[in-house]
């Protein structure tokens, strides 16, 4: 027979909200905080990223970063994919920035764009190209591929106005300052309708956004070639070899040699 000596305290009994705790909530909140504060996955929908990023594949996305950021730790910069929600007052206006959850709540979906102009920049676009504070930015790292699919947009209203009426959010204005606080945000799809941005829905608080894409990570492949249907507006066609996607997400050299024209 096994005896306990008497100095050996008893057995610790475990009521049943320490079970609960340590089964079912400990590690909800585990995740939590891992996903709010440190880091997290998030999904492409969509393709107003085009070429560079493609519906269905999934990004890193450092959330500390933002916190950072919040609290005065360096910010975003020309370049950068950022993941935000839209403007509240744009997601009353435009249904697709206004979603419902089993039609008993609504909500404003995340979006995914580039940033393209910082607190006091002057947005101008012009046949399709965009200029800042008076310097034009060299876009042919995501026009060349719209161009080469013959569906690159450089008539629209979208194309030839900072912003436009089109929604009726914001105004026909060849040119756009953005205000202190928030950012200017554009899609890489370049064509008449590739993209909802802050052209039709206005700059982007910094609050609502929730951190930088630094990197894709799935799927860990993809094929070279993605051909688009200009009529359609989407991929018609995925072909070529299959390559490694993993892949960081830096910002293109001409926001850099913008930079360094601007600080001329």
């Amino acid at each position: 027979m096994t005896r306990l000596d008497s100095a050996t305290p008893p057995p610790r009994k475990h009521g049943a909200l320490h079970k609960l705790w340590k089964d079912f909530l400990e590690p909800i909140v585990f995740a939590v905080v891992i996903t709010q504060f440190v880091a997290t996955l998030v999904g492409v929908e969509g393709v107003s990223m085009m070429p560079n990023l493609r519906d269905r594949e999934r990004v890193f996305v450092p959330k500390y970063e933002t916190w950072l950021h919040k609290a005065g730790v360096g910010d975003f910069q020309r370049g950068d994919i950022v993941i935000f929600k839209p403007p509240r007052a744009a997601a009353e206006r435009i249904p697709n920035l206004n979603r419902s959850a089993l039609g008993l709540w609504s909500y404003r979906p995340f979006l995914i764009k580039r940033v393209i102009g910082l607190p006091g920049d002057r947005i101008a676009i012009s046949g399709g190209e965009v200029t800042i504070n008076g310097v034009r930015l060299d876009s042919s790292w995501t026009t060349d591929y719209w161009r080469e699919q013959g569906c690159w947009d450089n008539q629209s209203d979208l194309a030839m106005q900072a912003t436009s009426s089109r929604n009726g959010v914001m105004t026909d204005q060849p040119e756009f300052t953005v205000p202190a606080g928030t950012y200017f945000v554009m899609g890489d799809n370049r064509t008449p309708n590739g993209s909802e941005d802050s052209r039709l829905f206005g700059p982007v608080p910094q609050r609502d956004i929730a951190g930088r894409a630094a990197a894709v990570v799935w799927p860990i492949m993809r094929k070279t070639n993605a051909r688009y249907d200009c009529t359609a507006e989407r991929v018609a066609s995925l072909t070529g070899e299959n390559k490694v996607n993993l892949r960081l997400l830096t910002r293109p050299e001409a926001f850099q040699d913008l930079k360094t024209q601007l600080a001329k």
